[in-house]
Parts: C-alpha cells; structure tokens; sequence
C-alpha cells in the first residue's frame, strides 16, 4: 500500500514539474492573473436626439471632466475657434470666452446647465488665449468707439455698424485676472475634435490650425438636443439664444 502511494506521489510531482516547462504554460498562467485592459471609449459623431459620445479630457484646471458625470445638468459645450488663420488670434472667441464668462452664473442657477469649452490646442495656446483675451476685449471696444466717427467715409460708416452689431456688449477684463468659471477641456491630439468635425487645417477661407466654431447642447439625461456647426466665423449663436434653447428643453 505504501509502495503505491509512494509512487502516484511521484508521478504527479513528475508531471507538475514537466507542466513547469511546458511552452506557454507560465505565460497563460500570468496572463489570466492579469486584469483585462482597459478599452479606450469608441469615438462616434454626436447626432441630435441620441446620447452624445464619450467624452473624457482634462482641463487647464487640473481636473479630468467626463460628461457622464454630470448627468442631470444641462451641458453647453462650446467650441472656439481661437485661431483666426496662422499666427492671428480670433477676437471673435475672445468675446464669446469673456461674454460666457460672464453669463456661467446666470446659466447654473436659471437653466440647471454648465458651459464647457473645448479647445483643439494644448495648453499652453490656451494660456495665452486667456491671457490675450483683455486687449482683444480693447481692440474691439476701439473698433467701436472711433475717435472721430462722424468723418467717417460710407464704407467705415458700415464697417462701425457691422462692430457694434456684432459685438453687442462691452465687455472688459483685467490682464492677469481672466476667469475661468466654468471646465476648459483640451484636446491637443484632436481625437475628439475631429470625430465632431470641429478642427481643421483650413476652414473660412484662411490655412492653419484652427477649431470650426460649433455649440452643442445636452439635456440632463446627455442627449444631444441642438446643435451648431458655424458657417462663417460670425455666424455663432449668441447666448440669449442658447438661453431661450436650454430653457425648452
């Protein structure tokens, strides 16, 4: 009896160890020990009356947004252009930035609804941006408010019109104290910029890197319910707009 025991022991140690050696037996072994890899989230374009894709950045706060948390607030993602062509800023943005920053208050507590911008750029072209935004807010102020408005010819008459149309506000910030009220979401490798068509290497009639202007909309469940993709680089929805979009929806 002790002869058999002692021999079915030997044989399974015998074949424990030759598993050891076995092509592949470790490696498999390791492999199921191993937690399944993280996948990375599909990108898909946003589609009006559906959920709006995945969307996890970081921000020049510091912090990582991911949309999914904040369902059941309203979300209004803005998209710059911050480039107006190569090396030329967009006074436009400038303005849409510092007339948002204004506004976020009002959008929280009236509409239940948080403004992101998503930027194209890292973050260093986002620093400067903001730090740009206080003489671009004084460029425009001096588009329309000309020294001497009545000598005018008809042609700058249009031209102080067409400024004072399109910047209906005067808007002012201190240089060094541009506030960021509300998540600036970076996106320098353009993954998530491009698959919602908003980047381009030329756009408007101008080259360079630059964000197409674009405003999307998200109920409290994250349903995409509006959309905006600029024609032009004037053509932007203004906020009494959007407020009159969050409020109906």
């Amino acid at each position: 009896m002790k002869v058999k025991i002692v021999l079915a022991l030997s044989l399974w140690l015998a074949f424990s160890a030759w598993g050891m050696f076995l092509p592949g037996s470790g490696e498999q072994a390791s492999e199921q020990s191993q937690p399944p890899a993280k996948s990375e989230p599909v990108l898909r374009p946003a589609l009006l009356g559906l959920p709006f894709p995945p969307l996890v950045l970081p921000s020049t706060q510091g912090d990582t947004i991911d949309l999914k948390n904040l369902k059941g607030k309203k979300v209004v993602l803005i998209v710059p252009r911050v480039y107006a062509g190569e090396g030329r800023w967009c006074t436009i943005c400038n303005y849409q930035y510092a007339e948002a920053a204004a506004a976020a208050s009002a959008f929280r507590t009236e509409h239940n609804a948080e403004i992101l911008f998503l930027f194209p750029f890292d973050r260093d072209v986002v620093s400067e941006f903001l730090s740009l935004t206080p003489s671009q807010l004084e460029k425009i102020r001096g588009w329309k408010n000309p020294a001497e408005p009545e000598k005018l010819d008809e042609q700058g008459r249009q031209r102080l019109e067409r400024m004072r149309s399109l910047f209906p506000k005067d808007l002012s910030m201190k240089e060094g104290e541009v506030p960021t009220p509300f998540p600036l979401l970076l996106d320098p490798e353009r993954r998530i910029s491009k698959t919602l068509g908003v980047f381009a290497s030329e756009w408007g009639g101008s080259k360079g890197d630059q964000g197409v202007p674009a405003v999307f909309i998200l109920d409290g469940e994250g349903i995409l319910r509006f959309k905006y993709i600029s024609q032009s680089t004037a053509d932007r929805p203004d906020l009494a707009y959007l407020g009159w979009i969050l409020k109906n929806i």
